[in-house]
């Protein structure tokens, strides 16, 4: 198949979007004092943050500019600083409630693991890398380029790391683009189904590994799904197919272009980055942090203007029509979103 490079604002380099603040949005005096007032209100309720709803949240000086905000990941470069949230008049608490209320006016949230948090923690729990059940966001340790199982992702920095833990992203568009031109035989293998591991989450029934492709083109839109990892941790499965020399250099070509294109930031305390992960994969330099400071809020999330995707993503995601309620992690409990769970 003779493949064209793509195009649209999704497709940059990290150098390009350092040199632009387009992707930093800075919060405005009286969205801040909206956001800080609603998070206050919904801890003094005495409810869990995750019982509330969009309806119980309205938000009408600060929805308009986040509508803007779910447009811009969607059909613009498909990353997102959200910059200010006073850290210094706000506890982790409170920071954790603001995040949520700012997720439901983005989209749905989902189920992050088995075990079924909806806003979950990414923090340095011991937990070490590499194993089965193994997920990186409870580990201190570097995270290569990856996916989540989401639309978007939202990552709020509560407390930041002593040292590393710099962000990583790169555009999967400029890495296709990259490979077409260096090594397409390469590039076409991303497109083929691969064996992936479900890391100890799968449900009853269901086989501990399956296959999907790393890149896909659906109705002219681009996406990709995607961990090393996680296709690495297939092969000890006996019934996986096992990686040839070409796929394995395709990974390898991967790994490097996503470190020649990406953007490396820090989060600051207070900013909240989001990230498209059909358009982007992103990592995490290793954490020095020898108190384990460093705490992160993570939304995983579903957005009512996302593109469609191929059916075969559907082992994976549930359901693949645009703009559907799709992904996250079914948790032992039985739900996969806010709107699942009793």
């Amino acid at each position: 198949m003779v493949r064209a490079p793509l195009t649209g604002p999704s497709l940059w380099t990290g150098e390009g979007l350092a040199a632009r603040n387009d992707w930093i949005w800075h919060w405005r005096i009286e969205e801040l004092a909206e956001l800080l007032a609603c998070g206050r209100a919904m801890l003094a309720s005495g409810r869990p943050v995750e019982a509330f709803r969009r309806a119980d949240l309205p938000l009408p000086v600060t929805a308009p500019r986040l509508a803007a905000i779910q447009r811009d990941l969607e059909d613009g470069s498909g990353v997102v600083n959200l910059r200010g949230l006073p850290i210094a008049e706000t506890t982790p608490e409170l920071l954790r409630a603001i995040l949520w209320a700012i997720g439901l006016h983005l989209g749905v949230a989902l189920s992050q693991s088995k075990n079924g948090e909806l806003l979950g923690e990414v923090r340095d729990t011991g937990e070490v890398p590499g194993q089965p059940g193994s997920r990186g966001y409870r580990t201190g340790g570097a995270l290569r380029f990856h996916t989540d199982r989401c639309d978007v992702v939202a990552l709020l920095c509560c407390r930041q790391s002593e040292g590393g833990g710099d962000s990583l992203i790169v555009s999967t568009p400029a890495i296709h683009n990259a490979m077409l031109a260096q090594a397409p035989d390469l590039l076409e293998l991303l497109f083929q189904p691969w064996p992936i591991s479900r890391q100890q989450e799968q449900r009853p029934g269901e086989a501990p590994w399956y296959r999907n492709a790393v890149f896909a083109l659906h109705e002219g839109r681009f996406t990709s799904q995607y961990s090393r990892g996680f296709i690495e941790s297939a092969q000890r499965f006996e019934d996986a197919p096992r990686l040839t020399p070409d796929q394995v250099a395709a990974l390898d070509l991967l790994a490097a272009l996503s470190q020649e294109l990406a953007l490396r930031t820090r989060m600051e305390p207070g900013d909240i980055q989001l990230l498209n992960n059909h358009v982007t994969h992103h990592a995490r330099t290793e954490l020095v942090d020898p108190e384990r400071k460093r705490l992160v809020y993570r939304l995983w999330l579903s957005t009512p203007n996302s593109r469609a995707l191929p059916e075969a993503a559907r082992v994976l995601w549930g359901e693949t029509a645009a703009g559907a309620v799709r992904g996250g992690v079914v948790a032992a409990a039985g739900y996969r979103s806010i709107l699942e769970r009793a």
